[in-house]
């Protein structure tokens, strides 16, 4: 009887927990990008001199500085409110998991494994923090937005309108 008891609190507490861990991802990831695109975009569209001397990958240095520059601006804010709203998550997951590889392939990676503890400073600049967001977003890339996002939402607004829409089946004796 009070095993059945702790089974059935458990799974209650799992149904209304089920989602808001996701979500704090989400948000979390989000502001990150969202703010540093919108410093970005703040500067203007031109490249500051730091930006301009970097060694892209080849695709994107056919690009040039200031597109690239923008590009990056746009794409952390679009793709950040967008894994915000849980909206296209796992789209906006993969455009930031792509924006993160270019900033630790450009930037970040020859400045060696600094993170938290130098995080304002010059020597805060290295690759673990990326890293570290590079996984929360490829977790969220792997398990999707969780059910407080809009793509449930409205996959569930969908799948309740097919259901609507669908014949009554009818049964004869």
């Amino acid at each position: 009887m009070m095993s059945s008891s702790l089974t059935s609190i458990a799974c209650k507490t799992r149904e209304h927990t089920d989602g808001w861990g996701l979500l704090a991802l989400r948000l979390f990831v989000a502001q990150e990008f969202v703010q540093a695109g919108w410093m970005k975009l703040s500067a203007g569209l031109t490249a500051p001199e730091w930006f301009a001397g970097l060694d892209f990958p080849a695709v994107l240095a056919w690009l040039g500085p200031d597109l690239n520059w923008a590009a990056a601006g746009f794409g952390e804010v679009a793709f950040g409110l967008a894994l915000a709203l849980g909206l296209a998550g796992r789209l906006a997951a993969l455009g930031l998991l792509f924006i993160t590889w270019v900033a630790v392939y450009t930037v970040h990676f020859d400045l060696g494994w600094a993170g938290w503890n130098q995080i304002e400073s010059d020597a805060g600049q290295g690759f673990k923090v990326p890293l570290m967001l590079g996984l929360m977003i490829l977790a969220l890339l792997l398990q999707g937005m969780g059910r407080l996002s809009l793509d449930a939402w409205l996959g569930r607004r969908l799948v309740r309108q097919s259901h609507d829409t669908l014949p009554a089946i009818q049964t004869h004796p």
